[in-house]
């Protein structure tokens, strides 16, 4: 008899202690519950972090994320108004506002990314195409300094006037979305545009512009240098001819002086004995005017050979 009532009370409290474990459900501060009867919701949803209970086996606790969610949108081609194509590329925070609407449309996160993608994706759609592309890249109108043209000073960038820009095209995004999302229960944070891109051939375009402004850039640099190399030669030739001429004038009065001073010391010197200077000058005729084979035919009383007459 002590035996099947210490069965019935182990049966008992096995009983209990599965009830009491499949009536409770925990949620914590990232998390919120939705209790359904037969797939009906039965009662207001639970936000807080708590320890709650339902009825176990004919009521389930539907658990849904109460924190920041994220959205990461296909990159899409996309004109702009000025018939631009690009690629944008873009990103979303979102959350469960409403956990009954949650569960009553969507039901799970895979089927809301797919609510969010019918969604947000015609809205920057819609946005991009309704403003020229720099709407889209620039936030203010300043001036882009260090994207001035290099060839010609003169000629600057054209400087837009930017009248919405791209953060005000994201809280516009935001703001059509978030009306459309509202019936599933979703609040729409924030849309960000994480990346603008050229299509590929528009792309290539550009940079092959972009190759051939640089090199622009590069030929008036080597323009410059030429210049300034031949300015620089033209410089120091005209310093080197000066420098000729100082030195070519000051070699002839050197030679100049010293001429002189041998005319000098000649005349000196020849002076004492003129007859001797004049039979010296005469030697030094012969020698440069005559040779083995010269041929002179003089008459008798020349005074070129007065120095031969007295030879026998």
């Amino acid at each position: 008899m002590n035996n099947i009532i210490k069965t019935i009370v182990l049966i008992a409290a096995a009983a209990g202690i599965v009830f009491v474990y499949s009536s409770a459900y925990i949620v914590d501060e990232t998390e919120q519950v939705v209790i359904t009867q037969f797939g009906k919701v039965v009662d207001k949803p639970v936000t807080t972090p708590s320890l709650n209970f339902k009825i176990p086996f004919i009521q389930k606790a539907s658990y849904f994320p109460k924190n920041l969610l994220t959205w990461d949108g296909d990159p899409g081609q996309v004109p702009t108004k000025d018939k631009t194509y690009i690629w944008v590329d873009t990103f979303a925070r979102w959350k469960i506002v409403d956990p009954i609407k949650y569960f009553q449309t969507v039901n799970n996160e895979f089927a809301a990314l797919e609510r969010l993608d019918d969604i947000i994706d015609p809205a920057v759609r819609n946005l991009v195409t309704s403003f020229p592309l720099v709407e889209s890249v620039r936030n203010t109108s300043r001036s882009m300094d260090t994207f001035e043209s290099v060839v010609d000073e003169s000629r600057k960038r054209i400087q837009y006037k930017i009248n919405l820009g791209r953060d005000e095209i994201t809280k516009r995004i935001v703001k059509q979305a978030s009306a459309k999302l509202s019936p599933f229960g979703i609040e729409l944070v924030d849309v960000k545009i994480k990346r603008i891109n050229y299509i590929e051939n528009v792309r290539q375009a550009v940079y092959n512009r972009m190759i051939a402004e640089r090199n622009q850039i590069a030929e008036k640099y080597r323009a410059e240098g030429k210049g300034e190399a031949s300015n620089i030669r033209g410089e120091k030739e005209k310093e080197l001819q000066v420098i000729k001429s100082q030195a070519y004038k000051t070699s002839q009065t050197l030679k100049g002086k010293a001429d002189a001073k041998a005319t000098q010391i000649y005349a000196h010197a020849y002076s004492v004995d003129p007859d001797f200077y004049e039979f010296l000058k005469a030697m030094d005729v012969y020698k440069k005017t005559m040779t083995k084979e010269s041929t002179l035919i003089l008459s008798t009383d020349s005074d070129f050979m007065k120095y031969f007459k007295g030879i026998k």
